[in-house]
């Protein structure tokens, strides 16, 4: 479990409007990841209970190496262009794994 690299970012998104763009954005995002990179173990966006303008998402990669290779990827270079426009805010947390269960 020492190797996992994860993060977890929060988005804070204008208004309703660029909450449902943002979404398009996201899926279209995950489809490239989904196919195209295997050291992504889990992607998972989220909107918090009575928050609807806000996105989390919650990121696990095998190592360090493959959150590099994620973030090199069209469809990432992509999503971190575009999404700027429909944020007010990101907050950005990095984390090593230190232990835990992780599903094969």
């Amino acid at each position: 479990m020492s190797e996992g690299f994860g993060l977890v970012v929060r988005f804070t998104l204008r208004d309703r409007d660029a909450a449902t763009a943002f979404d398009k954005l996201c899926a279209e995002t995950l489809e490239g990841i989904k196919t195209q990179e295997p050291g992504t173990l889990t992607y998972v966006t989220h909107v918090p209970v009575n928050e609807p303008l806000i996105r989390v998402f919650y990121e696990l990669y095998a190592d360090r190496a493959a959150f590099e290779a994620h973030e090199a990827q069209p469809h990432t270079k992509r999503f971190l262009e575009e999404r700027e426009q429909y944020l007010v805010g990101v907050d950005v947390t990095f984390l090593d794994a230190t232990a835990g269960k992780v599903s094969a």
